[in-house]
């Protein structure tokens, strides 16, 4: 297999990997965020199902563009509503709706998810 090859399924599987873990964020941020109170349901529960779904939407959108700068734009994006994300859950902490318990995993699922798509950031120029 020539280098290049190697380079291009190392990228994918990489790129498979973050896909991955952003998904199962996902679905632990919705089985969290459905645990809010009923009257959060416009406020806090909606912010937070918007900005980690913007997560995912933003990140596949980026893969598929093909310009760089467009691409990087996206990443960043996902980037920031990765962030915003685990600030809608350390406010449910703040604010008594989930346990010190319940958000740890979610914020240790944030940070692995934040190398990789750091690193990704990283591997587009700027143009």
């Amino acid at each position: 297999m020539h280098e290049s090859q190697d380079t291009y399924h190392e990228t994918t599987r990489f790129h498979e990997k973050l896909r991955e873990l952003i998904v199962a964020y996902i679905k632990h941020g919705y089985v969290i965020l459905n645990t809010f109170p009923k009257e959060e349901r416009f406020a806090l529960t909606a912010q937070g199902k918007r900005s980690i779904t913007s997560i995912f939407l933003n990140y596949t959108e980026g893969y598929a563009r093909k310009q760089k700068k467009t691409t990087r734009h996206l990443y960043e994006v996902a980037y920031g509503s990765l962030q915003e994300s685990i600030g809608v859950f350390y406010l449910a902490v703040q604010l008594g709706f989930i346990s010190k318990e319940t958000y740890q995993p979610l914020f240790e699922q944030k940070e692995h998810i934040a190398r990789m798509l750091w690193k990704t950031i990283d591997g587009v120029s700027a143009d």
